[in-house]
């Protein structure tokens, strides 16, 4: 039986997941066709929320730190957050259409800013309310859950708009869809239940930073595996979606269709994630995923066949599945409970640097190389990702056998 808040929790979800489906996917595409956008400008749609993430992380840490209630902080962050959507529907009535994609990269950019607040303090609101005994089942049956509802609702975005991608009104549609649902999830943020926090329990956290983490050589080796991986792993975002769009000539049909393709491969999947972590390890399954992801970028420039993409795309929805679910897993089971918050917004940091270096590291190579080039490289760097997280795997494994020695 699910608790109260884990319900909330699922119906938040997908409200969120919908909300994201109805925006984020559309974002390059809006930016290159309606906007203009050239492939550094798409670029800075993956590297500058990073960016504002890095900047606003420390601020975002120290707010949930001292907040008597963390959902109350994490819903106004959201509804600042889904506000900005107006103002995407509002940039294609500026007088100067070459402005159009500068301006949507600072609301892109301002957006961020709330968001990051959200995303740290929703990631210590659930570990706080959901028992660790039963976090793996909870998230592996949230994540399916919420896959079915973005598989839904990407497929009718597809079918109702197929033939709507050179269509202004479209792309506001989608928007103005997104800002409803981003509302409700707002709402279902505020029906938690959350015990305020003690008096004495704040004192304790009002630390800006606690340096004792490093001590923990589990977080520090998952933390060089975890940043090293999603380099490799963001660094060719933007040489997808460029390359989607300019060689392959995707329409939102395609787009939606490539979406629903992944998730349901990713619906079918979680419990299969699961199950081998349950056996095996987290560490040693999320290996198995990155080796997956590795395949992606090498196999997507063979052919710029739709039908062969949206294969592709599929294919590496299985793998995806278990990056999420396991990525997520790996940081709270190498965090600390007692200086977890500390682990979480450090890991947030330091992606943060990631997450905008990377995606500018891959047009760089795309303008310097070529695209398949590109992935190439990128196919490697995951590979050896992949590598690093056995190595750590290795030596989690040793430590294990000698604590049980001694």
């Amino acid at each position: 039986m699910r608790t109260y808040n884990e319900k909330i929790s699922i119906y938040h979800g997908m409200a969120s997941t919908i909300a994201a489906n109805f925006s984020n996917n559309f974002f390059t595409i809006f930016a290159i066709t309606m906007l203009g956008a050239t492939n550094y400008q798409v670029g800075l749609i993956s590297s500058l929320p990073p960016l504002m993430a890095l900047i606003m992380t420390i601020p975002a840490a120290i707010l949930i730190n001292r907040a008597h209630t963390q959902k109350k902080l994490v819903a106004m962050s959201v509804l600042l957050a889904r506000l900005m959507f107006l103002l995407i529907i509002s940039i294609i009535y500026v007088p100067s259409p070459t402005t159009h994609a500068w301006i949507f990269l600072i609301v892109i950019a301002i957006m961020s800013l709330p968001n990051t607040v959200a995303n740290i303090g929703w990631q210590t609101f659930i570990s706080s309310l959901v028992e660790e005994s039963n976090r793996g089942a909870f998230f592996s049956d949230r994540n399916r859950l919420l896959t079915i509802v973005g598989l839904i609702s990407t497929l009718v975005i597809g079918i109702v708009m197929k033939d709507s991608s050179s269509n202004v009104t479209a792309y506001q549609i989608l928007f103005a869809v997104a800002f409803f649902f981003g509302m409700l999830e707002v709402f279902l943020l505020l029906k938690h239940e959350e015990e305020p926090v003690k008096t004495d329990s704040l004192l304790i956290k009002k630390k800006m930073m606690d340096w004792s983490i490093f001590k923990h050589q589990n977080y520090v080796s998952f933390l060089i595996a975890a940043l090293f991986f999603n380099f490799a792993w963001q660094m060719a975002w933007g040489i997808f979606n460029i390359y989607h769009v300019r060689f392959v000539g995707v329409t939102i049909f395609w787009v939606s269709m490539f979406s629903v393709g992944s998730m349901l491969a990713q619906f079918l999947s979680f419990p299969l994630w699961k199950k081998w972590a349950e056996k095996r390890s987290n560490t040693l399954v999320f290996v198995w995923a990155a080796i997956g992801m590795a395949t992606t970028p090498f196999l997507t420039v063979l052919s710029t066949n739709v039908y062969y993409i949206a294969l592709v795309q599929t294919s590496s929805g299985f793998f995806l599945a278990g990056v999420v679910l396991l990525l997520f897993n790996l940081l709270l089971e190498q965090s600390p409970a007692h200086v977890r918050t500390y682990c979480i917004t450090t890991y947030n940091v330091l992606l943060s640097i990631v997450a905008f270096v990377a995606p500018q590291v891959g047009i760089w190579l795309l303008e310097q190389l070529g695209v398949e080039t590109a992935m190439y490289i990128n196919s490697t760097l995951r590979f050896l990702s992949a590598g690093l997280f056995f190595i750590v795997y290795i030596k989690f494994t040793r430590k294990r056998k000698s604590s049980m020695v001694t």
